[in-house]
């Protein structure tokens, strides 16, 4: 087998410097993709390979990261980057634990050198804006920026930006590594995303996760209905009676309400919620002996599901945070342009 690194800062990229290490531990495979990147402009390999919403990827895209992913947990547990340090900046304007510790677990299992940006401490305090600090983590030399913002599609902002963005959230937008982790997980469970049917219940209208998955398992060919308060719908996602969609779903995913989004409690308390619209000991009985229960957390308990329930026997919350991991391991592999794993026989 043939090894090596490749130096991915400027003079590395417009050279195409390869250096070939006998002892390392890239598969011969990845050697001509990181040929073929290097010969290219820095622009051109970059950009195709950020991700920022469910819309960028085909369904091959999708199946390939999720084989990815799969592999990550198994045969290839152990693969890292073969360039030298990958410099990664973690840009989280919003509060985060498990997007943004996953991401930076992956990194360091990768072999990245990590950054963590806190907006407080930074220039955005001054007045600096979103594309101006991003365009300073690329001028200083890092590789890769993964962002999470308040605002819907701030990646628009950022067109001129060379280096791979990944998407951590964006407002009540896109969360297409939410999405990926929870499909891993759908997937796992029944072998296929074809024919499913799942059901998302909760504040829909504030819910970037719901916009992302809908986008993808409509895509996968599964049937996705959305249940909740009338006034947290949203315009184009079919609703569906929560008591119904119980005995119906393969998936009962549940959503916290959003209230740094404006979302208050739809007029009732924690326990009226529950009752109402939230996953019960009552409704859990009635769901399918094969049915599973997820949830893209921070989990409000006791609000959208009963506390007992978060780690019952159809519970899949803790998978999916694992999950999260591998997907994110397998988003910054591709973001760095290696080709999909090829499982050896």
């Amino acid at each position: 087998m043939i090894y090596g690194s490749i130096y991915k800062r400027e003079i590395g990229f417009e050279k195409g410097l390869l250096e070939v290490n006998p002892n390392a531990t890239l598969l011969t495979q990845y050697a001509n993709s990181f040929t073929d990147a290097a010969k290219g402009h820095k622009e051109d390999y970059m950009n195709k390979n950020s991700l920022l919403s469910m819309r960028d990827l085909s369904v091959e895209d999708i199946y390939s990261i999720l084989d990815d992913a799969r592999l990550f947990n198994s045969s290839f547990k152990d693969w890292q980057l073969p360039m030298q340090k990958a410099l990664v900046a973690n840009l989280f304007f919003e509060a985060s634990t498990r997007t943004h510790f996953s991401f930076e677990s992956a990194q360091h299992q990768l072999g990245c050198q990590v950054a963590d940006f806190a907006a407080g401490a930074s220039s955005v305090t001054k007045g600096e804006t979103l594309y101006d600090t991003v365009k300073t983590f690329e001028s200083i030399g890092y590789d890769m920026v993964v962002i999470r913002h308040s605002q819907d599609e701030y990646f628009k902002e950022l067109e001129n930006i060379n280096i791979p963005i990944l998407n951590a959230g964006d407002g009540a937008g896109n969360h297409p590594t939410q999405c990926l982790l929870d499909l891993l997980t759908m997937q796992n469970e029944f072998g296929t995303l074809e024919g499913l049917n799942v059901v998302i219940c909760g504040d829909i209208l504030h819910s970037r996760v719901a916009a992302s998955d809908k986008e993808a398992l409509e895509k996968l060919g599964s049937t996705v209905r959305f249940a909740g308060p009338k006034e947290w719908e949203r315009p184009g996602y079919p609703t569906i009676d929560f008591d119904e969609a119980i005995e119906w779903a393969d998936v009962v995913m549940m959503l916290r309400i959003q209230k740094e989004r404006g979302s208050g409690m739809a007029g009732m308390t924690d326990s009226e919620y529950l009752e109402k619209y939230g996953l019960t000991k009552e409704r859990y009985a009635r769901m399918k002996d094969k049915a599973i229960v997820m949830h893209p957390a921070p989990v409000n308990r006791g609000v959208e599901i009963d506390t007992d329930l978060v780690e019952a026997e159809k519970s899949r919350i803790f998978e999916q945070m694992h999950n999260g991991m591998l997907v994110r391991k397998a988003v910054i592999k591709r973001g760095f342009g290696f080709a999909p794993f090829k499982e050896e026989k």
